[in-house]
């Protein structure tokens, strides 16, 4: 089993929520340190860094390592990378993060001051 933090569609009324549904434990944050991206509004990137103070709201799973290799991660983006993250509380987990070189493309739209995609997409008038 593997505890994933999702913050984009894969959370409770997001299009891709029932390929994880039975494996939700609740509701959470990110430790401080964290920027947030949209990519194309369709999905969030999550960015580490260190020198903000920001956490981002989400999800967290336990899904077994096989739904992760043949579910989940043949259907993230290209933009974005299983990398592991630190929740509010101090345990790590794994997440989708932004991939290497992302930022530098310059094209993602930053949406921190947000602090979750839900908030983000009620700017745009949607829910998921």
């Amino acid at each position: 089993m593997a505890r994933i933090f999702f913050n984009g569609q894969a959370m409770v009324g997001g299009p891709f929520h029932h390929s994880v549904a039975d494996a939700l434990i609740g509701p959470v944050t990110t430790a401080p340190g964290y920027r947030f991206f949209s990519i194309r509004d369709e999905c969030p990137g999550l960015l580490p860094a260190p020198e903000v103070d920001t956490a981002i709201e989400g999800e967290l799973y336990d899904v077994t390592l096989e739904h992760l290799r043949d579910v989940i991660l043949p259907g993230e983006p290209l933009e974005l990378e299983l990398g592991i993250i630190e929740l509010a509380d101090g345990s790590p987990c794994l997440s989708m993060v932004l991939a290497r070189g992302e930022l530098e493309r310059g094209v993602h739209k930053e949406i921190t001051e947000y602090g979750g995609w839900r908030s983000y997409l009620a700017t745009l008038g949607r829910t998921a």
